[in-house]
């Protein structure tokens, strides 16, 4: 993988969440985000705080000592919640800081950090290089998430070339087993497999970018995607 590369686009998607973050006054704040539960500053503290979890995967891949993403039992959640309570500008200031401070590691490491195995919050084996493929998804989703005037279409067309990388990282977040299909952009550029390969009886979902991610990430019920779409199960 191009570490550089990515790095740089990551750093290109934070700079969009900058303009995007500063224009919200308090009540945008407090208002919901499209996520059940949450509003925009649960939505803007978790962006933060998985920011620091990144850093942390990207530390244990470095030095081969286990840093998980997130702290025991409800830690994340109970950070998520307290940092909701904090004033416009200091989550503004939170997630441009935290941002900065994970392109700026990244850009340190060597070349060993990108093959080096790490776990994902729910278990799941990633690498280094996969570590920041979710932070690629997680600053494209969310933009959608946010309900700031981002749709996927716009968020995919900011991802660019790691779209792929992207709808696969979603694929392997599922705890459980998928069924057997293929998926393929509707201009054939982009084709992923799902379950074991074999397409079984979905054969092949297709797609515009933007509607194949925001179903495998769970944000659609693939209604505008065309062939039989199965169900997927839950992220969570």
């Amino acid at each position: 993988m191009n570490a550089t590369a990515v790095v740089a686009r990551i750093r290109d998607l934070q700079g969009e969440w900058k303009l995007v973050t500063s224009a919200l006054d308090e009540p945008m704040l407090r208002a919901p985000s499209t996520l059940p539960g949450w509003s925009r500053a649960h939505l803007l503290t978790h962006l933060a705080r998985n920011a620091d979890a990144v850093i942390n995967l990207l530390t244990w891949a470095e030095s081969g000592v286990e840093h998980p993403m997130y702290g025991p039992g409800p830690a994340r959640d109970d950070d998520i919640e307290a940092g909701s309570l904090r004033s416009a500008e200091a989550i503004h200031a939170d997630v441009v800081s935290s941002g900065e401070r994970l392109v700026d590691f990244a850009s340190t490491l060597p070349e060993r950090t990108w093959t080096a195995p790490v776990r994902a919050r729910l278990g799941q084996p990633i690498t280094g290089a996969d570590a920041l493929t979710l932070r690629l998804a997680e600053l494209t989703i969310h933009l959608v998430d946010l309900d700031r005037g981002h749709d996927f279409a716009r968020a995919t067309a900011l991802l660019g070339p790691y779209l792929g990388d992207v709808v696969e990282n979603m694929i392997g977040m599922y705890p459980g087993a998928l069924p057997s299909c293929r998926l393929s952009t509707t201009d054939g550029t982009h084709t992923w497999t799902l379950g074991d390969g074999s397409g079984g009886s979905g054969g092949t979902v297709t797609g515009r970018p933007g509607d194949l991610l925001a179903w495998v990430s769970g944000r659609a019920d693939g209604s505008a995607l065309g062939g039989s779409v199965p169900e997927l199960g839950s992220l969570v």
